[in-house]
């Protein structure tokens, strides 16, 4: 995005457990008393009751940042956006971030591979209805049904698997402090561990010479807690996101647990097309 085309530059992000939690917190803000003026109606930026066709879900306000102060003087006019998020949405939100950062789409923009933008809308609708009791992009489907079409997508991507992957990656790295993190196709991660941060240079080049439809990313840090702290949003929040889809998937079809349902499905696809 262009920065001309942008309508603030700054913004402020407030997590809630529950969605009561947030629209409470919000109305009392509403009524704080302050000379920051509300640019929006209260419905304008609701996505929670209306979703986006992506399966964001979430609230937006934009604030005019007005002050008589002569510090804050040069700031006045400025627009402040503050995000409100439970931590389903939250969770969400994040793992479509991932999904840009390691694959060549971007379902946030609604660019590249369709698959993934559909499978994050049916993952929104599913924790919506699992843990929000909400309906999210895909209000009219069956239960079941949306279970079914979330599987059937991710078996085609490995969505589920890539981000199980990136969990794991953190576990990999030893005392050596420099860590190429090589995810393949369908989502299997390899990881390869150097002591000297040369080595790992030039190995990085040679592979993205070497398996140029692979993403491969460097990972330099004194720790694997600092590799967990660098790449938040793939060991944290992945994880959650993770934990979340398959019990909301259960939830929803009160059966199997979804990395139980998943393993069935894919050892019946290598049992039709044995090897």
């Amino acid at each position: 995005m262009q920065l001309s085309r942008m309508d603030d530059v700054a913004g402020c992000r407030l997590i809630f457990k529950r969605i009561k939690d947030l629209y409470r917190f919000r109305a009392a803000f509403h009524k704080a008393r302050f000379r920051h003026k509300r640019r929006n109606e209260i419905d304008k930026y609701d996505y929670i009751k209306h979703p986006k066709d992506t399966g964001y879900r979430g609230v937006h306000d934009i604030y005019e940042y007005n002050v008589n102060s002569e510090v804050g003087k040069r700031l006045t006019g400025l627009y402040v956006e503050i995000q409100y998020r439970t931590l389903v949405h939250h969770a969400w939100a994040t793992a479509v971030e991932v999904i840009g950062f390691i694959t060549e789409s971007q379902p946030k923009f609604q660019q590249g591979d369709k698959r993934y933008e559909h499978a994050m809308a049916l993952a929104s609708e599913i924790l919506a209805r699992a843990y929000e009791n909400h309906k999210g992009p895909f209000p009219n489907l069956e239960d079941r049904e949306l279970v079914s079409q979330f599987l059937a997508v991710d078996k085609e991507i490995g969505l589920l698997q890539t981000l199980r992957g990136l969990n794991a990656a953190d576990k990999a790295v030893s005392d050596k402090r420099n860590a190429i993190l090589i995810f393949s196709g369908s989502g299997d991660l390899e990881v390869r561990t150097f002591r000297d941060a040369t080595d790992a240079l030039r190995a990085l080049f040679q592979l993205e010479r070497e398996l140029p439809d692979r993403d491969i990313v460097l990972v330099r840090a004194d720790t694997s807690d600092e590799v967990r702290l660098a790449f938040k949003n793939y060991f944290s929040d992945a994880r959650d996101f993770i934990r979340r889809i398959e019990d909301g998937c259960a939830k929803l079809t009160k059966a199997t647990p979804l990395k139980s349902l998943l393993g069935k499905l894919r050892r019946a696809g290598r049992r039709a097309h044995p090897a």
